[in-house]
C-alpha cells in the first residue's frame, strides 16, 4: 500500500478563532489561541494529492481492500500523546466556557468518580483504539482542522460490508470522534464498518459549522467508503446526544436542498438506509431552560446556537411541522429514535415529541424507550456490561435485515465480552452526573 505525498504541513500550528461574524454573544475572546483546534497527529502531517476540491488520503494500490501500512510503535506512541494533548485542551476549554463554580465543581467531582469506576473498560477500549490494526484513525475528509474521521473495520472483508456513520455527543463542546470507539469495536465484531466523524466544537465553531462538518463527513463516506471495503448502498446514519441533534439537522437540511433542486448537493438522502437517533434533543426552544438548570448556561447555549433567533432553524422537530418542506419530509429515510426514560441530561420527552412530529408529517418513524435507563446507560454502561443488549441487538437486526447469511452468523455469535465488573457499573450508575 502506498500514498502519494504532495506536501508537508507543520506538526502543531496554533490558530485563533476566526469568522465570528455569525457568532452572537461569543463569551470567549477571539484572540485566545486554542492549540488543539488545528492539532495534527503523526498521520495528519502529510497531506495527500487532492481529488476534486479537497485533500484527503487516497489509496494508490490496485486492490482497494488491501490493508494500510501499519504505523511503527513510535508513531503509535506519538499519536497517543497527541490525542491526550487534544483531550486535555478540550477539558480546559470546557472549564473556561462553563466556569468553575460550586455546581460545576460538584459535577466534575462526580464525573471523575464515574470515570474511575469505568476505568477498567476504558483502558481496554483505549488499547484497542490506539493499537488495533482494525482502526484507521484520523482520515482527512475536509479542509478544516477537525475534519477527521476514524474507521473501525471488521477482521475479514471478503465482500462489501454495511456502514454506520456515527456522530458522537459532548454537549456541543467536548464532542470527539474517539468517544465512538466502544461502539465501533462492537459493531466491527459483527462485520459492520463504523465511521466516527469528528467536527468542530464550540468555541472553535458554532452549530452551523458543526452541521456543515458532519454533512461533509457523510459525503466523504458516501464517495469513498468502497475503497475501505464498505458498501455504498448500505450506509446508516447514527448520532448520540448532541451528535443526534447535529446529524438530524444535517439529514433534514440535505433533504430540503434536494427537494428544492439545489445544485450544491454532495450526497443524497437516498444513500442513507436508516437514521438512528440515540438520546437526542430535537427542539432547542424547549431545552434552553432545561440545559440552563443543568449547568449549560443560557448565554453559552445561545452562543453555540448562534442566537435565540436561530433556535427554530436548528430544531428539527419544529422544522418538520412546516408545510413548505413537506416534499423534503418524503425524502427522509426510516427514522428510529432510542431514549432512556430516566435520562436527566435530555428528557425522553424530546424523542417522544420528535417522533410525534415526524409521524404527523408522514415520515416513517419508530420510537423505542428503555425503562429506567439514563443518558449514558444505553451508550456506555450497557455495552461495557457485555452479554445481551436490547439496543445493540435492535440496531444489528435492522442493518442485517435483508442479509440471511449475516443474520445466521449473528445467531451463532458468542456473547459480548464483559469489560467492567457489575459492582463498578452499579456505582457508576449511582454517581453519574448525566
Amino acid at each position: 500500500m502506498q500514498f502519494e505525498i504532495t506536501e508537508r504541513v507543520p506538526a502543531c500550528p496554533t490558530t485563533i478563532i476566526s469568522n465570528t461574524t455569525h457568532k452572537p454573544n461569543l463569551l470567549i475572546s477571539s484572540q485566545v489561541p486554542f492549540f488543539f483546534e488545528t492539532l495534527y497527529t503523526m498521520d495528519d502531517r502529510m497531506k495527500i494529492k487532492p481529488t476534486g476540491n479537497q485533500q484527503m488520503w487516497r489509496r494508490t494500490s490496485a486492490n482497494p481492500l488491501a490493508p494500510c501500512r501499519q504505523p511503527s510503535f513510535r508513531e503509535e506512541i506519538e499519536h497517543a500523546a497527541a490525542e491526550t494533548y487534544l483531550l486535555t485542551g478540550l477539558t480546559f476549554t470546557l472549564l473556561r466556557c462553563l466556569g468553575v463554580g460550586y455546581r460545576w465543581m460538584t459535577k466534575l467531582a462526580a464525573l471523575a468518580c464515574y470515570a474511575m469506576f469505568l476505568l477498567p473498560g476504558f483502558l481496554q477500549v483505549a488499547y484497542y483504539y490506539f493499537f488495533s490494526s482494525q482502526v484507521q484513525r484520523s482520515i482527512v475528509y475536509g479542509d478544516q482542522p477537525r475534519n477527521r474521521l476514524d474507521l473501525y473495520l471488521p477482521t475479514h472483508i471478503d465482500e462489501p460490508k454495511p456502514v454506520v456513520v456515527f456522530v458522537t455527543g459532548g454537549a456541543w463542546i467536548i464532542g470527539y470522534k474517539a468517544w465512538g470507539s466502544l461502539l465501533g469495536r462492537q459493531l466491527a465484531e459483527r462485520d459492520i464498518i463504523v465511521a466516527c466523524v469528528d467536527y468542530r466544537n464550540f468555541p472553535q465553531g458554532t452549530i452551523s459549522d458543526m452541521v456543515k462538518d458532519v454533512s461533509q463527513g457523510i459525503s466523504f463516506i458516501c464517495d469513498y467508503i468502497a475503497d475501505y471495503g464498505g458498501d455504498p448502498k448500505r450506509i446508516y446514519l447514527m448520532g448520540q446526544s448532541a451528535g443526534a441533534h447535529i446529524s438530524s439537522c444535517a439529514l433534514l437540511e440535505q433533504a430540503i436542498k434536494e427537494s428544492r433542486g439545489e445544485e450544491s448537493i454532495s450526497w443524497s438522502v437516498s444513500q442513507i438506509k436508516t437514521y438512528f437517533g440515540l438520546s437526542g434533543g430535537y427542539n432547542l426552544i424547549n431545552l434552553v431552560d432545561h440545559f440552563h438548570n443543568r449547568g449549560l448556561y443560557r448565554s453559552i447555549f445561545l452562543s453555540i446556537m448562534e442566537g435565540e433567533e436561530s433556535l427554530e432553524k436548528f430544531s428539527p422537530e419544529v422544522r418538520v411541522k412546516d408545510p413548505s418542506i413537506r416534499d423534503a419530509i418524503s425524502l427522509l429515510p426510516p427514522i428510529i429514535l432510542f431514549h432512556g426514560t430516566s435520562d436527566y441530561s435530555i428528557p425522553s420527552d424530546a424523542s417522544k415529541a420528535f417522533a410525534d412530529a415526524l409521524r404527523r408529517s408522514g415520515a416513517s418513524t419508530e420510537l423505542i424507550l428503555y425503562d429506567g435507563k439514563t443518558h449514558t446507560d444505553l451508550f456506555l454502561q450497557d455495552p461495557l456490561r457485555g452479554g445481551k443488549d436490547e439496543l445493540f441487538d435492535h440496531i444489528i437486526a435492522v442493518i442485517h435485515a435483508n442479509d440471511e447469511a449475516a443474520l445466521a452468523k449473528d445467531d451463532m455469535a458468542p456473547p459480548r465480552e464483559r469489560l467492567v465488573p457489575e459492582f463498578l457499573l452499579t456505582m457508576a450508575h449511582l454517581i453519574s452526573p448525566f
